[in-house]
């Protein structure tokens, strides 16, 4: 898995309405990027399920979230309109799971995305970075710790 101090990999994907989505896009912000298996499945419903409900606490500590897997973009829309998500969803389609391999949260085995929190500042520096045990809901209190460890500027 990708480790703090490292710049985080480049990537261009489009998100569930077709729309390129960049990395860079997001550079002077801190960016988020919550990978998970599949759309639909249940651990990752309760997943992206949590960080909906608090989206604006996070908004709030100018964080941007962005869920990444394997799904395409059409899969993404249909999640997202079941389960009421503005979070923004990516999809690592084709070539399948590139992201996720170079954030070193591939399974190969599954050829799936692991369950994994990524950090990257508004430098593109991963701050931090968790892969979560198999069926475990990563919780956002992760993330507002590592919100809350950081270093002030």
């Amino acid at each position: 898995m990708i480790e703090p101090g490292v710049q985080a990999p480049e990537f261009t994907l489009p998100d569930q309405d077709g729309q390129l989505v960049s990395l860079a896009d997001f550079r002077g912000q801190t960016v988020v990027l919550a990978f998970y298996p599949a759309d639909f499945s249940p651990v990752c419903t309760d997943q992206l399920s949590v960080y909906q409900e608090v989206r604006g606490e996070f908004e709030d500590r100018g964080v941007k979230l962005l869920g990444i897997s394997v799904d395409g973009a059409f899969c993404h829309r249909a999640f997202r309109s079941h389960l009421n998500l503005d979070i923004p969803l990516l999809a690592d389609f084709h070539p399948k799971g590139e992201v996720a391999k170079a954030y070193g949260v591939w399974s190969e085995q599954y050829g799936l995305s692991a369950r994994a929190l990524v950090m990257v500042n508004g430098d593109g520096v991963v701050e931090w970075s968790y892969r979560s045990p198999p069926l475990e809901v990563p919780g956002a209190n992760l993330i507002f710790d590592a919100l809350d460890q950081r270093t002030p500027a």
